[in-house]
């Protein structure tokens, strides 16, 4: 059966798009079978990621290994049983269609609160949350007293994990793996990133969670997606020439993949 993957971060621009792009088409390229879903619905940038890339391969004829994108499939309302909801049977049927053929399915998840997105957490063997490394986002994860810097408590999101955690407890299901993952590292170690740092060191121990370094800022992320490109085709492509910026972004992603320690997977690109 699959390992669901599920990257979720209800605030837009912590590179939840670009992380689930990078984690399928790694596993992708270590020969695991990759289903991929898209529940932002309106933006579908994961969605769109993979399109470009089946559109752009077509185009230059070259053959890459790339995640399994699927639509959720419709519903047809007269099958809807009494106390059912739509938004739910697409996704389990989604799900359906895939667990047995695949051996993970990473699902990406819409900056926002929806159902879909409570749903999948519910889901998730591997929960993903990228956040930006700033007390901004962090913020997405508990709350803070502005005068000590102490924090408060858990936040909405952090609720909801935990609730996500308790219906999978009393399913008899094996606990989630959270892991949140610090993007948009500054090269230097300045003082409000040692901050940030020690403060999900704290949380982390309270509520539940893993920590891993993500990506750093970089320019080669933006234009890697028009071509839906990851920083592991350089090579194969020819685009771009493998420079010291590029590398080391290569190592950061070799750092991740190991960070999440997924099952039956050997870290070797």
């Amino acid at each position: 059966m699959a390992h669901i993957i599920v990257v979720g971060n209800e605030k837009g621009g912590s590179g939840k798009s670009t992380t689930c792009m990078h984690v399928a088409t790694a596993l992708s390229r270590l020969g695991a079978r990759v289903g991929a879903l898209d529940l932002d619905l309106r933006q579908r940038s994961f969605g769109r990621y993979i399109e470009n890339r089946r559109a752009y391969l077509g185009q230059v004829g070259l053959t890459l290994p790339t995640p399994d994108y699927r639509e959720l499939p419709e519903v047809d309302p007269a099958s809807i049983a009494e106390g059912e909801n739509a938004q739910d049977l697409r996704l389990t049927r989604a799900i359906e269609a895939m667990h047995a053929e695949m051996d993970y399915i990473v699902i990406d998840c819409p900056g926002s609160h929806t159902r879909l997105s409570q749903v999948a957490h519910t889901l998730a063997d591997t929960l993903i949350t990228p956040l930006n490394d700033s007390f901004v986002d962090f913020d997405l994860l508990a709350r803070v007293d502005p005068v000590t810097g102490k924090i408060k408590g858990p936040s909405i999101y952090s609720e909801m994990v935990w609730g996500a955690r308790q219906m999978r407890a009393q399913a008899g299901l094996q606990p989630i793996d959270w892991i949140v993952v610090r993007n948009r590292l500054g090269a230097q170690a300045m003082h409000n990133k040692k901050k940030v740092g020690a403060a999900l060191e704290e949380l982390s121990r309270r509520i539940g969670f893993r920590v891993l370094n993500g990506f750093s800022e970089r320019v080669i992320f933006r234009e890697l997606f028009p071509r839906g490109l990851t920083l592991l085709d350089l090579k194969d492509t020819g685009v771009d020439q493998l420079n010291l910026s590029n590398i080391a972004a290569r190592q950061e992603l070799r750092d991740l993949m190991t960070g999440l320690r997924l099952p039956s997977l050997a870290v070797g690109f």
